[in-house]
């Protein structure tokens, strides 16, 4: 059983910046997948950016040169660095794992508007 917690959205102006955080019950360093969805308003589920167990990280085109993975395996957290937001970045964020099965957090609102 894995658990993963977010923090970190908020309301922020177009052209700003934030930093969600997920922590992780396990060990992500054994995870074959862990990373970063979101669901806007009357959209579906869209991945944002995750890293694969082979090292491959894959980031949405509508989110590349602007948002940034990362992770820090001690500490079994996951960050996604959100720079450059624009008002379509607006959504609930979810942080995602695979180990065996899928699992999601509870999710953290993201609104950009001034």
């Amino acid at each position: 059983q894995v658990q993963l917690v977010e923090s970190g959205g908020g309301l922020v102006q177009p052209g700003g910046s934030l930093r969600l955080s997920c922590a992780a019950s396990g060990s992500i360093f054994s995870f074959a997948a862990m990373g970063w969805y979101r669901q806007a308003p009357g959209k579906q589920r869209e991945l944002v950016a995750r890293f694969t167990i082979s090292g491959i990280i894959n980031y949405a085109d509508s989110v590349k040169g602007r948002f940034t993975i990362s992770r820090d395996n001690a500490k079994n957290t996951v960050y996604l660095q959100m720079n450059s937001l624009k008002p379509e970045d607006t959504a609930v964020y979810y942080c995602y794992a695979l180990w065996g099965m899928d699992y999601w957090g509870k999710g953290t609102l993201v609104t950009v508007s001034s």
